[in-house]
């Protein structure tokens, strides 16, 4: 808030963008990112660390692209319209989000992730062991029930099953520090591995296939990056700048085991430096079913219920993308700004 007030909201105090997990409920953030890269952030000069995990490691690949404003739109359009048959086997989910990235990607997506001298991808996934790295549902199961019973005790214990893996832009500089203290390797992109690890940050146990031994990276299987980082407890480096954190919760969850532990608080040296943009519960309201997308969609509406549903909500999300815009360009941005509004650690 110190910042704010001193500098203004401008887009030269952010050094950090980050997007969360959450699958379809990236739609009613979808106005917002098709005005922050495009237009936004657009005459700013340096880096920008942009670090998602599942859909926002999916979002993260679109706004680095030339075109940032294409991606978006082609990954909200294909994930809105995407189809199953009625009981869809992993192997039907993972194709289908194999030719969602190839589609987000296009032409020129692989090497524009590596060569944006500006902003710099960032991808999380979980390097999985012991139960959870098996590709049969019972050892998945298993492996998982036990993670989170681990978990339920303390966070750290997650690291006897997952390993952050954190895939990284060349020539950029991320720093990460996790109160927990959570196992992380640090892997460099390239075009041999660019879509095995987007692939893998949303690939969520026992609905899509694990990712076997990504190129550049320890041996292993490899899953949803929100298993981890859900919606985040981490603080970034080096630079001292701010992270803009649009996000579809007025109130952030740590890992995916953590949507059940009210108790279990994000920690406030990880939030001190966090921007958060929300949609209003007024906006919510007047959603259609007064409620933004999520993945049990898929399981309760049929697809002539559900795509109209999703697109009307993408269409409805200009109006914050507006918003935000008309009043950072009328420095009215300030009159909107408070406390974030959850408890921490």
């Amino acid at each position: 808030m110190r910042m704010l007030k001193k500098y203004g909201f401008h887009p030269l105090i952010f050094d950090y963008f980050i997007g969360a997990s959450g699958g379809p409920k990236w739609f009613v953030l979808t106005g917002l990112d098709r005005v922050l890269f495009p237009q936004y952030f657009d005459n700013r000069g340096g880096q920008i660390q942009v670090i998602g995990s599942s859909a926002g490691a999916f979002r993260a690949a679109c706004v680095v692209q030339r075109d940032p404003l294409a991606a978006i739109n082609r990954l909200a359009k294909n994930y809105a319209n995407t189809v199953y048959s009625a009981k869809p086997t992993s192997q039907e989910i993972t194709q289908k989000a194999k030719a969602l990235l190839k589609d987000m990607l296009g032409e020129h997506g692989q090497e524009d992730v590596l060569v944006n001298p500006r902003f710099k991808a960032h991808i999380i996934t979980a390097r999985c062991r012991g139960l959870v790295s098996g590709r049969g549902k019972l050892s998945q199961l298993s492996g998982l029930a036990l993670s989170a019973a681990a978990n339920a005790l303390h966070r750290r214990h997650l690291q006897r099953s997952f390993v952050r893996t954190i895939f990284s832009a060349p020539e950029s500089k991320l720093l990460v520090s996790d109160p927990y203290a959570i196992e992380t390797d640090r892997v460099e992109l390239g075009y041999n591995n660019i879509k095995d690890s987007l692939l893998a940050s949303g690939s969520i146990p026992m609905v899509l296939d694990g990712v076997s031994d990504i190129v550049g990276a320890p041996r292993g299987v490899y899953r949803d990056g929100g298993i981890i980082d859900y919606h985040f407890d981490l603080a970034f480096g080096p630079h001292k700048g701010l992270v803009l954190y649009p996000h579809f919760y007025p109130r952030p969850v740590t890992g995916w085991f953590d949507k059940a532990l009210k108790k279990r608080l994000v920690h406030s040296s990880s939030y001190d430096s966090v921007v958060m943009i929300v949609p209003s519960a007024s906006f919510v309201e007047k959603l259609p079913y007064q409620k933004i997308p999520d993945r049990k969609d898929f399981e309760t509406m049929s697809p002539a219920q559900r795509i109209p549903y999703w697109e009307t909500v993408i269409s409805e999300s200009d109006r914050l993308g507006d918003f935000f815009m008309e009043q950072t360009e009328q420095d009215t941005i300030m009159d909107h700004v408070a406390p974030l509004p959850f408890e921490c650690f």
